[in-house]
């Protein structure tokens, strides 16, 4: 497997990980509640924000310099239609054995190409019987459902559907190419598009063919640009999308929940939007933009991540050592701009076996799951990525930081 044109390699590490089916049932349950609640907080913000005007969440969720995209505000869809289509959650387990949720990502979540990989590869090399993992194609079918499901009302015959990638110089041109001949979609670039009367249309050499549903997985999430005027892709699509003749999957807007600072009241939404105690838990997390937080946050920073809210693939994470390293630049960072930070209590992410030089070495791993909204509702698919820190001891899984993936599976 491989990132980009050039041939980066990604990592597969022959050992998979094990789950047992009965720990992954009640993970599942809670991943497909905190899913419901991401796409109700995402109706709600673009909506009448109940949430905000009873005090329940920051208001400094929207505005400038925010993940809001203005000109998604009231903006009428199919009534069918979701905000959170995909969903990744990065999940890690405590020293006490519980699996908790570290990050949500709803933007362009990765990694599901990856896993199918990984079983093909792992699944075919090991002959380990007795085991017999639950199968992980039918993520393929979930995906293609959701993809479904985004469509415009009123079609006739299947809807057409269309993956828009930055080409086979992005990292993740692999994975978009795989996923578009999973789900039976047209893979385009921004420059294959055009917008024609309210329509989306993309070009084929001397044809033009409609896409109904349009998959986001270029770098560039955003509907408009810090100017507030429509990105490349935003003036392709914004126009079919108000028509309501165009499905997007993830809805421009809805990074809103990918903001750290929503995932500090994740919970919080489970309770107001849908009335229920978490089923799976958040890391106990502090918004640095209030006072009393604030200052709980500076009084224990040694046990404490320091994130940006907006950042990606681990950049910029600060983790401050249990000797106190590093632990007066997150002060200084924290005083100078504690409301574009979040702060995490620090777990020791669990270890895995990886082959490394022909040897056993533990390595710390995390695992990426999805869920997807189909008709019937959201669906967890079985499994997911293992991703393992490429160095001893290193607290960073991403690929993007030399990390690789394992086959994930969940046994009887």
């Amino acid at each position: 497997m491989t990132f980009g044109e050039h041939g980066s390699y990604f990592a597969l590490d022959p050992v998979p990980r094990l789950i047992a089916a009965e720990e992954w049932e009640r993970i599942a349950r809670g991943l497909e509640q905190r899913a419901r609640a991401l796409d109700a907080f995402c109706g709600d913000a673009y909506g009448e924000r109940r949430v905000f005007a009873e005090g329940r969440l920051p208001e400094r969720l929207l505005g400038p310099g925010t993940l809001h995209e203005p000109l998604m505000d009231g903006l009428a869809g199919n009534p069918r239609r979701r905000w959170v289509d995909i969903c990744g959650f990065d999940l890690a387990r405590r020293d006490d054995g519980e699996m908790v949720v570290l990050e949500d990502n709803v933007r362009t979540p990765s990694g599901l190409a990856y896993s199918l990989a990984a079983r093909e590869v792992v699944g075919g090399l090991l002959d380990v019987r007795g085991l017999e993992p639950r199968p992980v194609d039918p993520a393929a079918e979930l995906l293609a459902a959701a993809l479904a499901a985004a469509a415009p009302e009123g079609l006739e015959g299947p809807p057409r559907l269309a993956i828009v990638t930055d080409g086979s110089a992005g990292p993740a041109f692999y994975e978009h190419r795989r996923l578009a001949e999973t789900v039976g979609g047209r893979l385009v670039t921004v420059a294959e598009l055009e917008s024609v009367r309210g329509r989306l249309w993309a070009r084929f050499e001397r044809e033009r063919e409609p896409i109904d549903v349009l998959y986001r997985r270029t770098d560039d999430s955003a509907l408009t640009d810090e100017g507030g005027e429509l990105t490349p892709l935003g003036q392709l699509t914004f126009e079919p999308l108000r028509a309501q003749r165009l499905g997007i999957v993830n809805a421009f807007g809805a990074g809103i929940a990918d903001d750290k600072l929503a995932y500090a009241y994740g919970e919080e939404m489970v309770r107001f939007y849908l009335g229920e105690e978490p089923a799976i838990r958040s890391i106990p997390t502090y918004d640095l933009a209030v006072s009393e937080q604030r200052t709980m946050a500076l009084e224990r920073l040694e046990r404490l991540v320091v994130k940006p809210r907006f950042g990606l693939g681990g950049e910029d994470v600060l983790i401050v050592g249990d000797d106190g390293a590093d632990a007066s630049d997150a002060r200084e960072r924290i005083l100078e701009g504690g409301g574009e930070l979040i702060a995490q209590d620090r777990i020791p992410l669990s270890t895995h076996p990886c082959l490394t030089d022909g040897r056993l070495q533990p390595r710390r791993v995390d695992l990426r799951a999805f869920a997807y909204a189909t008709a019937d509702g959201y669906r967890i698919a079985t499994g997911g990525l293992t991703r393992f820190a490429a160095d001893p001891g290193a607290m960073v899984v991403n690929s993007s930081q030399g990390g690789g993936g394992k086959d994930t599976w969940v046994v009887g």
